[in-house]
């Protein structure tokens, strides 16, 4: 059409190409926005429902409901429940990713800080709330008989433990600590991983709070020449 426009001789033609282009290309990115958006009201609702309900609970119908769709666009979206589901865990996985390192860049190029950094947004409450840590917890109950899920969370968990294993890695030269990198930087991971199960299930009281002061108490530990205790709480 373009092509076809162009040829044409008259300024009348130079008009309605500069009139009906950009349209065009608005009503695209109008549908394309409306697409996004739905999906994402689709998956939020889903989060909600496996935080109410738990996995096996959660149906297209909660999903639709909750989202105040009607089930048609349910299913014009994602087909089944299994799609959905792993578009939702993808959907986690990707907010998770971009909130870690949005605080790894945040730290500037001082190691102790990026692993400071790492630690407390674990902890922040854009990503640590009783919402999301439920629906978390539904999808690890399910990830050792769904191959799908662990692929999906294998690569981008080892990428994540490989930072901590070079950071890990640094703090120990610069300190001349004993300790072997890639042990510490599993028991790092582990701590935190233990402290999120703790506030997935409510146990002892464990708050945010709580668990970010264990948090730091387990970084004074562990490197105390870079984390001493008076300067381990978060500003």
């Amino acid at each position: 059409m373009l092509e076809t426009v162009t040829s044409m001789k008259t300024s009348e033609a130079g008009d309605i190409l500069a009139e009906t282009a950009p349209k065009g290309d608005a009503e695209k990115r109008g549908r394309k926005a409306s697409k996004e958006v739905r999906r994402l009201q689709l998956i939020e609702a889903t989060i909600d429902s496996l935080a109410k309900r738990g996995y096996a609970e959660t149906t297209m119908a909660d999903v639709a409901d909750g989202a105040g769709l009607s089930r048609g666009i349910v299913n014009f979206h994602f087909e089944s429940k299994e799609k959905l589901l792993i578009a939702t865990l993808q959907h986690m996985y990707d907010e998770y990713s971009a909130h870690w390192r949005a605080s790894l860049q945040k730290a500037g190029d001082d190691p102790a800080r990026q692993l400071q950094q790492l630690v407390w947004a674990d902890f922040d409450r854009s990503i640590c709330n009783k919402r999301k840590l439920a629906a978390w917890l539904a999808f690890w109950g399910e990830a050792k008989s769904r191959p799908t899920y662990q692929a999906l969370s294998s690569s981008r968990d080892n990428y994540y433990q490989q930072v901590f294993i070079d950071l890990c890695t640094t703090l120990k030269h610069s300190g001349s600590y004993a300790y072997e990198p890639q042990a510490m930087a599993l028991a790092l991971s582990a701590m935190l991983e233990g402290l999120w199960l703790r506030l997935m299930m409510g146990t002892e009281d464990t708050t945010r709070e709580t668990a970010l002061l264990a948090a730091n108490e387990f970084l004074s530990a562990a490197f105390p020449k870079h984390y001493p205790l008076k300067g381990a709480t978060k500003a």
